[in-house]
């Protein structure tokens, strides 16, 4: 008899197990309200992680961060996974990716520059470029949920207006959408980009989380993304979002920029992070494994429940990520979907307003926990609408 926990890392903790974790995805609402928002699993970590962090508790090795353990496991993970050998040499770790981001945007560009981002997209992209002072220009997916080259021509076009140095964030694997970007759509974005000397920043945090069907490439991996940075970490795919740490990993020509970052940089990743993500990257292989099937079951049985309860409700499979964006502007429950579903069905989804155009009547679910909450979500849902 399989272990529930290996075989489909969803199975494993039941709700009132779920209840007793004292996250924000737990704590936020009332226990009566089935939290499907933020993007954390409910799932526990695989048994290397657990190991390692509980080795590193009782040797006391409770310290700074050591980098290069995390680049040399990343540099073997990507090339085992992605047949893809960054340098680890050449990456810089950062306390997690948008704060990576943040720096990262500190080097390639000035206060009050533009950044280009492919809306509906993650909203603290908004939120962290703002606050940075620089001005978001949105530059909004197809009605497919991919990048629109004539969108984003236009809104580079309106980055570069009047001079200054400007970037794109992108995000890939996407975040609401789901949608894994080819390389053959990336090197298009990339020299679009470049035709305007903008810099390419990649969100790259669902890297892992790509099921068979689909193959994630970085932008850091094609000569069109020489001078590109991509920001990666273990955080989503293996749940261990409280245990901070991230990598900036330059495409060849972007190197010497990344070595401006200034070295205190480093000193906001935690070192138990770095020790748990090491051991995702290096010995979670078949836990990751295990999970992305799971997801995949799940991401097939969320479609069949709307398709038989909730036919009203748009909802295109995502090929990556554990998220699922819908559409319920054919129910009529107003811009902001989720706040009327958190009242009357006692579902949390995240609102899909925040995400930027393209967010209006629409909300972001996770579909990373069992599929018996899944079931029990849905059910709700179509009862209260």
């Amino acid at each position: 008899m399989g272990n529930p926990l290996v075989d489909n890392p969803l199975l494993g903790p039941g709700l009132d197990r779920l209840r007793e974790r004292r996250s924000v995805k737990w704590r936020l609402y009332d226990p009566d309200i089935l939290p499907l928002w933020v993007a954390e699993m409910d799932v526990v970590p695989a048994e290397p992680i657990q190991r390692a962090v509980a080795d590193a508790m009782t040797r006391g090795d409770t310290g700074y961060p050591w980098a290069a353990d995390y680049a040399e496991a990343l540099s073997a993970f990507a090339d085992e996974r992605w047949s893809w050998k960054p340098d680890p040499t050449t990456m810089a770790i950062v306390p997690d990716v948008m704060l990576g981001v943040v720096e990262v945007l500190k080097l390639l560009t000035d206060p009050g520059d533009a950044v280009v981002v492919n809306s509906p997209v993650y909203p603290p992209f908004f939120d962290f470029v703002t606050h940075l002072d620089r001005r978001v220009v949105e530059a909004p997916l197809d009605v497919l949920g991919r990048i629109d080259l004539a969108s984003l021509e236009q809104g580079l076009a309106e980055a570069t207006r009047g001079g200054g140095r400007a970037a794109y964030l992108m995000c890939n694997p996407q975040n609401p959408t789901g949608t894994v970007h080819t390389p053959d759509e990336l090197t298009a974005a990339l020299e679009l980009a470049a035709s305007f000397d903008v810099r390419v920043v990649a969100d790259e945090i669902h890297a892992p989380v790509v099921p068979a069907g689909a193959r994630f490439t970085s932008v850091a991996s094609l000569p069109a993304g020489s001078r590109a940075i991509s920001l990666m970490s273990a955080s989503k795919a293996f749940n261990l979002a409280g245990l901070k740490a991230a990598m900036a990993v330059p495409g060849p020509d972007a190197v010497a920029d990344l070595a401006r970052m200034p070295e205190e940089v480093s000193h906001g990743a935690s070192h138990v992070g770095v020790i748990a993500h090491r051991a995702a990257y290096l010995e979670g292989g078949y836990w990751l494994d295990a999970l992305l099937a799971g997801l995949d079951e799940n991401r097939r049985l969320l479609g069949t429940l709307l398709a038989d309860q909730l036919p009203g409700v748009g909802y295109r499979v995502p090929a990556g990520t554990f998220l699922a964006w819908l559409d319920f502007s054919g129910l009529g429950l107003g811009p902001d979907p989720a706040a009327v579903l958190r009242e009357r069905a006692h579902v949390a989804l995240h609102p899909g307003p925040g995400f930027g155009q393209g967010g209006k009547e629409h909300a972001r679910l996770n579909f990373g926990t069992s599929p018996e909450i899944l079931r029990e979500a849905v059910r709700r849902i179509a009862a209260a609408v």
